[in-house]
């Protein structure tokens, strides 16, 4: 039997994040508003075409399998590290955020304003979790296409917390303004 690889590490983090996932979809609150279909459909396409970029081997023969980063096995195990931090802290706001998540802006039934756990320290930590957990698998894939395919991510991110925070300013203006002034987007203390 041969030891797990870093590139097996990563891949167990990324369908445990799936299977979280996947539970939590069973017990969310009823949706009362969602954003527009239109800014739905922009986001996955995005979201699928990161994705692919990063996790597929369809670019396997064109230039976006060039090495951006040498192939060395301390920048792939800072990768794993990475990936699994991020992937750990994106379960976490997971869970913080229980019945009030979705995977699409909504406001829920009842919906509540979390800031506790890791929403104290970044307002998207879900999306902080999981674009260091990118980074990381990028870092450790070390080709132009990961890159690549982190930057498109990042934008169908951006596209969707910018869409977030606006509901959340409609739905608590005043709470979310002072949460606002005091956490940060996606970087603690920084961004």
């Amino acid at each position: 039997m041969t030891p797990p690889t870093i590139d097996d590490g990563i891949g167990l983090t990324w369908v445990t994040i799936g299977i979280v996932w996947l539970l939590g979809m069973l017990r969310v609150k009823p949706k009362v508003r969602s954003e527009p279909g239109s800014v739905r459909a922009a986001e996955m396409a995005l979201a699928l075409l990161g994705s692919s970029l990063i996790g597929s081997t369809w670019y396997a023969n064109t230039w976006l399998a060039t090495r951006i980063f040498p192939e060395n096995q301390t920048i792939r195990v800072a990768g794993l590290v990475l990936t699994v931090f991020g992937g750990l802290f994106a379960i976490w706001a997971r869970f913080a955020l229980a019945g009030n998540w979705s995977g699409h802006v909504s406001v829920k039934e009842g919906h509540e304003l979390i800031t506790a756990g890791p929403y104290a320290f970044v307002r998207h930590p879900i999306y902080s979790g999981l674009l260091t957990a990118l980074t990381g698998t990028a870092l450790a894939n070390g080709q132009w296409r990961a890159v690549l395919g982190l930057s498109v991510l990042f934008v169908a991110l951006w596209v969707k917390i910018r869409c977030e925070e606006k509901f959340m300013l409609e739905t608590f203006p005043v709470p979310y303004q002072f949460y606002r002034r005091r956490v940060k987007r996606l970087i603690p203390w920084v961004f």
